[in-house]
């Protein structure tokens, strides 16, 4: 009668910590490419929103004749100051960037603008790089 003897080989702790540790750079480098991917989205998201937004403020100009003032700023856009049925109407969270900050409203804006909407990205104050830099509604459009 043969008998067959089989071999059971196991990893052993050395190769076992090796691939441990290549998932672990690998986990990090993808980690990193995405937190810029999501920063970089984000800024997107709220270029968007500063579009919508300053349409409302010019749709506000054309039906009272004035910009909203300052004192006011972007709430005379929503609940409170204005019926849902206006066509300058948003929602509270339409006036938040992706960071869940207040878009700001500045009355008159900078170099003769009428006025200017800002979001101070990720970090919510003003100045920064990247995901914190500011996003403002006079770098994206020609007039004020």
């Amino acid at each position: 009668m043969n008998t067959i003897t089989r071999t059971r080989r196991g990893m052993t702790l050395v190769e076992v910590l090796a691939v441990v540790v290549i998932l672990g750079l690998l986990a990090g480098t993808l980690a990193v490419g995405f937190s810029g991917m999501f920063g970089r989205g984000k800024h997107e998201l709220a270029k968007t929103g500063i579009g919508a937004v300053r349409q409302k403020v010019e749709a506000y100009r054309i039906e009272h004749s004035a910009w909203p003032s300052p004192d006011l700023g972007l709430a005379a856009l929503s609940d409170g100051h204005v019926t849902p049925t206006a066509s300058y109407y948003l929602q509270p969270d339409q006036l938040r960037d992706p960071w869940n900050n207040q878009y700001l409203f500045i009355a008159p804006g900078p170099d003769g603008h009428p006025y200017e909407i800002v979001s101070y990205g990720a970090d919510g104050r003003p100045g920064g790089d990247g995901e914190d830099a500011d996003i403002s509604s006079i770098n994206m459009r020609d007039g004020g």
